[in-house]
């Protein structure tokens, strides 16, 4: 082979190296980043229930998790609602449409999850019996959740309540009978654990007792818990169908999700979604 063919091979073994490299930089410049997931919480044992039984099944498929954590469900709301997350966890469906007819926001739950139901607590009584009139009870003061309380106290005998088909409606005046003399505190949901200090009892949403290390099952009374009080993951209504939204449900109706939350009994007493298997 002469000098010249030599001098050209060399050549274009060269520009076919540079190519190569010039095509591999480009790829790795444009090759696309595993897509991050925005999910907030407010206090409660919902995060968990993500860590343990959906970031691994999200995980499996690229996603990264970034947490975010809010003090008040409003919050929480605005922020998916804004697009600052993707989606939140802390709300149930009768909630959720308040905050939707009020504030004129288009959020939807795609997925119910594993919920702690309200209950009766008190750190001053062991017993129902011999309570004196004018005891006080601690409840919620926005409306759906004060409904909420008032089922429980109306199925302890203590109160009679009047049928009103719309919980955004709901007051202490619909207390059309009290029987026991007992004096209602309203106040913020996150504050419910707190007034246990002060108040003879508290009807506390479920999230917040956990939150508060209080046991279901230490409640005097569980409230009967509807599909419609079970929490949802929940996003705005134009990206239900994107492709994360229906990946986080799936993760959520998976087994190991199930199996998490099952073999472990923290969440005993918990009401599960229709999706786990019986």
């Amino acid at each position: 082979m002469n000098l010249t063919i030599q001098a050209g091979l060399r050549k274009s073994l060269a520009m076919l190296a540079l190519s190569l490299l010039a095509f591999t930089s480009l790829h790795a410049v444009s090759a696309p980043q595993k897509p991050e997931l925005r999910v907030g919480f407010v206090p409660g044992p919902y995060i968990d229930e993500f860590k343990i039984g959906v970031q691994p099944e999200l995980e499996k498929k690229g996603y990264k998790i970034r947490y975010y954590e809010f003090s008040t469900g409003l919050e929480a709301n605005s922020a998916v609602f804004k697009g600052d997350i993707d989606a939140n966890v802390m709300q149930h469906s009768v909630f959720l449409k308040s905050y939707n007819d009020r504030n004129k926001t288009d959020l939807v739950g795609i997925v119910q999850v594993p919920t702690p139901p309200m209950g009766l607590y008190s750190k001053k009584h062991r017993s129902l019996d011999g309570l004196k009139k004018g005891f006080t009870v601690a409840v919620p003061n926005d409306p759906v959740n004060l409904q909420r309380a008032l089922w429980i106290l109306q199925r302890l005998g203590w109160i009679r309540i009047k049928e009103n088909a719309n919980p955004v409606d709901v007051t202490e005046l619909d207390v059309v009978e009290n029987k026991v003399g007992l004096k209602l505190v309203l106040l913020e949901n996150a504050q419910g654990p707190r007034a246990l200090d002060d108040a003879d009892f508290a009807a506390i949403q479920g999230n917040f007792a956990i939150f508060a290390k209080l046991k279901l099952s230490e409640a005097f009374l569980l409230e009967d818990m509807t599909p419609a009080y079970i929490n949802v993951l929940a996003v705005k209504k134009t990206r239900q169908s994107d492709q994360y939204a229906r990946d986080i449900v799936e993760a959520y109706r998976s087994d190991t999700f199930q199996n998490a939350i099952r073999a472990d009994r923290f969440y005993d007493g918990f009401r599960l979604p229709d999706y786990f298997k019986k």
